[in-house]
C-alpha cells in the first residue's frame, strides 16, 4: 500500500508539450512509494484567464477543488501555475463567504459546490521536501550523481505569493537546492538566481522573454553549470525548447541541458534515459550521463 496518495491535477500544458514532466514524476513517486490517482473530468486551472475575467477563473479553479472534495484527496500538481493558482482560489474562497456563495451559484449549474477546508494543494517539490521528506528521498538514491554541477530554476509561481505559497522563501529559496543536493549532484549559486525566465510574456513580445532567460544562460555559463534544473513546464520551454532561438540571438553557444528535477533524481535513483524520457529534451542531455 503507498504511504502518500494525491490526485493528480496535470493541468494544459504538460500532457500536450512536456511528457518528460510526467513520465519522469509519475516514474520516481512511484519508486518512492506514492500513489498518484487520475484526476476525472478536470480543467483549466483559471490561470490563463484571471486577467480576463477573475470571476471564471475562480470557477474553473473551484471546480477541481470540489473533484478532489468528492474524492476526499489533496491535490498534486506538477505545474507551479496550478499549484499557485488553486491554493489561492481554495484559501480565498474559505476566507470570503460572500464570494464562495457566487461561486457555489454557479457550480450549481454543474452540480457542484466547493465546501473548502477538506483538501489541500500540493506542488511537485512541496509534496517531495514537506511530505515525504529529504532522508527518504536520499535512501532511494542509488547512483549518487557525484561530480555533476547543476544549477536551479525555480521559477516564480512556486514561491509566490508567499501569503498563499508560503514554503520556501521567495527572496533566498532553499528547498530546491536541498532535493538536488540529495541525489548528490552539485547546485551551484549563479547571479540572479530569482528572475523570471521570461515565458508569461512571451505571447505579447517575443524578444524581451528570448533576452531574459538569455541572460540566466549567460549568468549559467559562467559559473560552469553543467545543466539547468527546473520544476515548472513553462520554465522548462522557456530554457530548453527555446534555447536555440536564444542563442541565435545572442550569437552565443550555450548547449546547457535543462532537465526537470524528476529526471535528475530519476538518474540517482537508477532509472535508465529513456525511462525517464531524457531524449525528448530540445538540448542533448546525454553529456552530462558520463559526468556522474
Amino acid at each position: 500500500m503507498a504511504e502518500l496518495k494525491y490526485l493528480l491535477f496535470l493541468g494544459c500544458a504538460i500532457p500536450y508539450r512536456i511528457a518528460s514532466y510526467e513520465i519522469s514524476s509519475r516514474k520516481v513517486m512511484e519508486k518512492l512509494g506514492v500513489e498518484l490517482v487520475e484526476m476525472p473530468e478536470f480543467n483549466c486551472c483559471g490561470l490563463p484567464i484571471d486577467s480576463v475575467n477573475h470571476d471564471a477563473m475562480l470557477v474553473l479553479a473551484a471546480r477541481n477543488l470540489c473533484l478532489a472534495e468528492e474524492q476526499n484527496l489533496d491535490i498534486l500538481t506538477l505545474c507551479p501555475g496550478c499549484a499557485g493558482t488553486l491554493r489561492k482560489v481554495n484559501k480565498s474562497l474559505q476566507e470570503d463567504k460572500k464570494h464562495k456563495q457566487l461561486i457555489n451559484d454557479y457550480l450549481k449549474e454543474v452540480g457542484m459546490e466547493f465546501k473548502g477546508g477538506k483538501i489541500k494543494v500540493r506542488h511537485l517539490i512541496q509534496a517531495l521536501v514537506k511530505d515525504l521528506g529529504l532522508e527518504k528521498i536520499k535512501e532511494a538514491v542509488v547512483k549518487p550523481l557525484t561530480g555533476l554541477k547543476v544549477a536551479e530554476h525555480n521559477g516564480c509561481h512556486v514561491l509566490r505569493p508567499a501569503k498563499y505559497i508560503g514554503f520556501d522563501d521567495p527572496e533566498n529559496p532553499v528547498l530546491l537546492k536541498k532535493l538536488i543536493e540529495a541525489t548528490g549532484a552539485e547546485c551551484l549559486d549563479y547571479m540572479y538566481e530569482t528572475d523570471c525566465c521570461g515565458a508569461p510574456i512571451i505571447g505579447v513580445n517575443d524578444k524581451v522573454p528570448l533576452y531574459l532567460a538569455g541572460d540566466k544562460l549567460t549568468n549559467l555559463k559562467a559559473v560552469n553549470a553543467q545543466a539547468l534544473i527546473t520544476v515548472c513546464p513553462f520554465c522548462h520551454m522557456m530554457f530548453d525548447i527555446n534555447q536555440p532561438r536564444i542563442e541565435r540571438l545572442l550569437s552565443e553557444k550555450f548547449g546547457i541541458p535543462v532537465l526537470h528535477y524528476p529526471q535528475l533524481l530519476g538518474l540517482a535513483m537508477g532509472f535508465s534515459p529513456k525511462e525517464l524520457a531524457l531524449e525528448e529534451l530540445r538540448v542533448d542531455a546525454t553529456k552530462i550521463l558520463t559526468i556522474s
